[in-house]
């Protein structure tokens, strides 16, 4: 399984909204300049994250961006979930119940499944409030 770039900057983006929460939106250059990640892709990973309901969004001098939810109650997977899809490592087990042809005689689809399980439970064991402990410290 290979996150993209859009999945990690939407941790990074998050994770920067959680850090420097004060109440009051946060612009997106701000986040863009202390990211280093461009405003043009930022402008693409934003409204994943708003329509989502994990950011609030205000237009105008003072608008911005601020988190919707505490960071606790955020975790990595939905986040990843919410800009790259769903996190199976091969697309047969995507469905549930799985659908694929080949599931009675497929040797290695236990091996998929205990992978898939593995990190389901780590990313959605992970909240934001972890990612940021050491910066708020």
């Amino acid at each position: 399984m290979k996150v993209s770039t859009k999945g990690r900057y939407a941790l990074r983006i998050m994770a920067d909204l959680a850090i420097h929460d004060n109440g009051e939106y946060i612009r997106l250059k701000d986040i863009s300049e202390r990211q280093a990640v461009t405003l043009k892709y930022m402008e693409q990973i934003m409204p994943l994250l708003t329509r989502a309901g994990y950011v609030k969004s205000c237009r105008g001098n003072n608008g911005g961006y601020k988190l919707a939810r505490r960071p606790e109650e955020y975790t990595a997977g939905e986040i990843l979930r919410t800009t790259e899809g769903n996190l199976a490592p091969i697309p047969c087990i995507e469905d549930v119940p799985n659908q694929c042809l080949r599931k009675d005689k497929c040797t290695t689809l236990s091996f998929w499944e205990g992978m898939w399980k593995v990190i389901s439970e780590y990313v959605d064991s992970i909240t934001l409030a972890d990612l940021i402990r050491n910066e708020v410290e």
